[in-house]
């Protein structure tokens, strides 16, 4: 990847600058989580069994663990890595549950997880074509990103994505299969074919309609998990999109309330002159207020409006 800066008509390019040490691309991944991958900071060095996770976040989301691993070189598997840990994981969960605790204050008990979207993700100033092919599969739970630094404290986030639909299974050692198996087993890859291939009359078209909008709205992806499909650009997801027999229900976050009644920074707030869509609150353990909008779409008619919803939801986030 090259950047370049505008100078009048000219474009020049940004010089590369490198990071000195793994910790430095994890000071500044850790200060910034939410903004890079919208995750919730739980711990650094959290050691369990015979590993030691750079970074244990939660995806709020997703009620899952997300396993952050930050490499300098290229000289690793990550599949090795990567099920190491999930095994780890899985096989751990109350530590994972106990450490959540008490780094966060909060209560979680090990039913509010949803362990099936735990993942790892991996992140380095490269990877080389190995470790790009080895999670070019439809069921690998890692995530690889490349991280860069140009001059004038410019960084560059990138994900590598997987094009394939073929199982890690079907070619893994005979040695590697029985903990691939396992960690399989308990850690789910959903597809969007999940939630959609047997849709009603009545939602499948509102549905094509939504997802051909979305698609003209931002060049984003759809991703799944076991509740829902959701529309993401870059790492912020931009909504959540739940099917019915006879109703499609899009939710957009709008953020937290401390227990002092201070809002989280960029909370959002609809306009919506037709009153469609319905406030939604729960309270954390914690005492914190977490807040969205559920938006129904019962009727093809009201695509356009829905879409004028959403594109807020949107321009908010850039």
């Amino acid at each position: 990847m090259k950047l370049f800066k505008q100078q009048k008509n000219e474009l020049v390019a940004l010089s590369r600058r490198h990071f000195e040490l793994e910790r430095d691309i994890q000071n500044l991944v850790e200060a910034n989580l939410q903004q890079l991958f919208d995750l919730t900071f739980v711990t650094s060095e959290f050691k369990v069994g015979d590993f030691r996770i750079d970074t244990l976040a939660f995806d709020e989301s997703s009620n899952s663990f997300v396993i952050i691993e930050y490499k300098k070189g290229n000289s690793y598997s990550v599949v090795d890595q990567g099920y190491s840990y999930l095994s780890t994981m899985v096989n751990n969960k109350a530590e994972f549950i106990l450490e959540y605790n008490e780094k966060t204050n909060d209560v979680l008990k090990r039913n509010d997880v949803d362990w099936t979207s735990s993942r790892v993700i991996f992140i380095a100033p490269s990877f080389n074509a190995y470790q790009r092919n080895s999670v070019n599969f439809s069921d690998v739970k890692f995530e690889l990103w490349e991280i860069r630094k140009f001059e004038d404290g410019l960084v560059a986030l990138e994900q590598i994505e997987s094009t394939s639909s073929e199982s890690i299974e079907k070619i893994a050692p005979v040695s590697e299969k029985s903990v691939i198996s396992k960690v399989n087993s308990e850690v789910k890859t959903y597809s969007e074919e999940d939630h959609t291939s047997d849709l009603t009359e009545t939602v499948n078209p509102m549905w094509k309609g939504l997802k051909e909008r979305l698609l003209d709205l931002a060049s984003g992806t759809f991703y799944a998990t076991k509740y829902y499909v959701a529309f993401k650009c870059e790492s912020f997801s931009i909504c959540f999109i739940a099917f019915r027999k006879q109703q499609i229900n899009i939710g957009l976050v709008r953020g937290n309330k401390k227990t002092n009644g201070e809002k989280s920074k960029n909370f959002f707030t609809l306009d919506d002159p037709k009153k469609l869509a319905q406030e939604k609150s729960w309270k954390y353990k914690s005492g914190e207020i977490g807040m969205n909008y559920s938006i129904p779409l019962k009727r093809i008619e009201d695509l356009d409006y829905v879409m004028f919803l959403i594109k807020q939801k949107y321009q908010a986030l850039n």
